[in-house]
């Protein structure tokens, strides 16, 4: 009879770790969304772009390498979502929203790093994604994932009207 209650609570244990790292992981991820949403509205107007950036009306006084970076945790559940997906196959769903909310973290970071630097634009702007395992030392699924964005902080003043 002792063994039952015992075999219940450790069926159930595992199964409380589950839900209740659904439930906190999910309302971490929306805190976190809600609020990348308010900083990327805020910084809307701030070039950022992929490719060489050469301004037509403004010249270019300073540049120097912009950088954020964000290192990223799945939650227990996903995680254990995860597993179950690898052993068949097929999309991840349950790690994309983990890599969209680390990518818009680092770019916003390395928006803010340019913006504090007193820079007006990023081009050239990169990203790289590293992969952090567990600490356990297996290497068994994925930890964390860290992205750095980095590219070209500009400085820039508008050009004097040329004079016929």
């Amino acid at each position: 009879m002792d063994a039952s209650p015992s075999m219940l609570v450790q069926l159930l244990m595992p199964l409380a770790l589950l839900i209740g790292a659904y439930f906190i992981g999910n309302a971490i991820e929306k805190k976190h969304y809600r609020e990348l949403r308010v900083r990327e509205h805020a910084s809307r107007r701030f070039i950022t772009v992929t490719f060489p950036y050469e301004p037509r009306d403004e010249e270019i006084v300073g540049s120097t390498l912009v950088t954020g970076s964000v290192v990223i945790s799945v939650d227990y559940f996903k995680r254990f979502l995860a597993g179950l997906r690898m052993l068949f196959g097929g999309r991840i769903k349950s790690y994309e929203p983990l890599l969209d909310r680390a990518r818009r973290e680092a770019i916003m970071r390395m928006k803010e790093d340019a913006r504090a630097g007193g820079y007006h634009a990023v081009s050239n702007m990169r990203l790289e994604t590293a992969r952090i395992a567990s600490s356990s030392g297996n290497n068994k699924g994925t930890a964390a994932v860290e992205i750095l964005a980095f590219g070209t902080g500009l400085k820039l003043r508008r050009r004097a009207p040329a004079t016929p």
